[in-house]
């Protein structure tokens, strides 16, 4: 007997059909033999609905009664799927985040997990209950019930899944697996049988909304078996793993894109061997989130930094430079909406010289001006007009023969 972690989206627990849909993919788990344990989301449009609510009555709430106010949508889905299991026969019980052991940071909005203890989990495992485990959600120092951010349910179900020394976590999604790009915007985009821990990582951070980072991360430091996988159909999904076990002559394996990127430039800085630590440790201080960074010398002896950020950071981005203008040294701040990111991933780039000289020609080509540009040994990631963002990715897709490359069945 293993134990088996299975997460469901919002989509997956939208609908009483749905959340039955849900208890019977778990019983079918069970009748294998194995101990579950269920991570659910807030059903449907729920958290939506929630900060709507939070707005009419306040401007900028509180982040500690959002944390509040939010983890109650999650409240409503493990009770309902608890109730669905149980109309069937089958034991369950439902465990908010602290309920079940998640200890967070004490930070409001965007906590990460600390660690998790698994004895009520494990008990209630081995009296035949399915565990039924809140997603997104724990409690800090002094009894602080805190939300772990975008994605957090992903990350509650992996970090469960190493806490329990789980033999699996299976992420079910509204897609069948983690695609060479968005399906939803390009056609020709084919599901990935397999994939690496670090390209899914990256694929994750530069706006691939299948799997969040901190999941991946876990799932990575852990040696978690995951696989992304369809909550409406029967099939295979993709295997997130170590190595990659196919298509290893793919030098570029996805095509990650992110709208709403802004670029900020910090002019006239002085120049100082602090200067850039300085800045960006103020930035990171108040939780803003600092991707693709450029510094060019300027003939009066300063220093030019431009950043892309969320566009969604950017009013309190102009505040925190503002505020701390006298302490960072610099003359004035310019910044640029409607930017896209769009970026290449793929292990095979490491012994491929010349991916991002083809990346920028085929660019080029089609007339996309490139503002920005950060590479790793596994991507290019560039930034571009927001308008030009899904030409750009149709591009790209068609020009490594993305499309062409159908993987064999396993």
């Amino acid at each position: 007997m293993g134990i088996i972690v299975q997460k469901f989206g919002g989509t997956s627990v939208g609908s009483v059909e749905r959340i039955q849909n849900v208890a019977n993919r778990v019983i079918q788990e069970v009748s294998r033999g194995n101990q579950v344990v269920v991570v659910v989301s807030a059903m449907g449009k729920t958290t939506d609905e929630l900060v709507s609510l939070a707005t009419q009555l306040s401007k900028n709430p509180s982040k500690r009664e959002m944390d509040m106010l939010l983890t109650t949508g999650e409240q409503i889905s493990i009770s309902l799927l608890a109730m669905a299991l149980q109309a069937q026969g089958q034991q369950a019980v439902s465990l908010t985040g602290w309920q079940a052991g998640i200890k967070t940071e004490a930070i409001h909005g965007n906590a990460r997990i600390v660690d998790i203890d698994n004895t009520r989990m494990l008990e209630l495992l081995n009296a035949g209950n399915v565990v039924i485990v809140a997603g997104f959600q724990g409690i800090a120092s002094e009894a602080e019930i805190t939300t772990l951010g975008r994605g957090g349910s992903d990350t509650t179900a992996v970090a469960i899944a190493a806490a329990l020394q789980a033999d699996k976590c299976d992420i079910y999604t509204d897609v069948t697996g983690v695609f060479t790009t968005d399906p939803r915007y390009v056609k020709s985009a084919r599901k990935l049988h397999s994939v690496s821990y670090d390209e899914m990582l990256e694929l994750a951070n530069l706006g691939a909304g299948v799997l969040h980072p901190r999941a991946v991360e876990f799932a990575k430091n852990y040696a978690i078996p995951l696989e992304v996988r369809s909550s409406m159909e029967i099939e295979n999904g993709t295997r997130v793993e170590e190595e990659v076990s196919m298509e290893n002559n793919l030098v570029v394996r996805g095509i990650a894109f992110d709208k709403e990127i802004t670029r900020v430039t910090v002019i006239g800085v002085t120049n100082g061997l602090h200067s850039l630590s300085t800045i960006f440790t103020t930035l990171a201080k108040n939780g803003i989130n600092v991707d693709i960074i450029i510094q060019s010398m300027t003939s009066a002896n300063t220093t030019n930094i431009s950043f892309s950020i969320q566009t969604v950071d950017l009013d309190e981005t102009l505040a925190v430079l503002a505020a701390n203008k006298e302490n960072l040294g610099f003359e004035s701040i310019e910044h640029e909406s409607g930017l896209a990111k769009v970026s290449i991933v793929g292990s095979g780039m490491i012994s491929n010289p010349g991916v991002a000289a083809e990346m920028f020609e085929v660019l080029a080509a089609n007339e996309i001006q490139v503002k920005m540009v950060s590479t790793s040994e596994i991507k290019v990631s560039t930034v571009v007009e927001d308008v030009y963002m899904l030409k750009a990715v149709e591009a790209l897709h068609a020009a490594f023969k993305l499309e062409a490359n159908v993987e064999q069945t396993v």
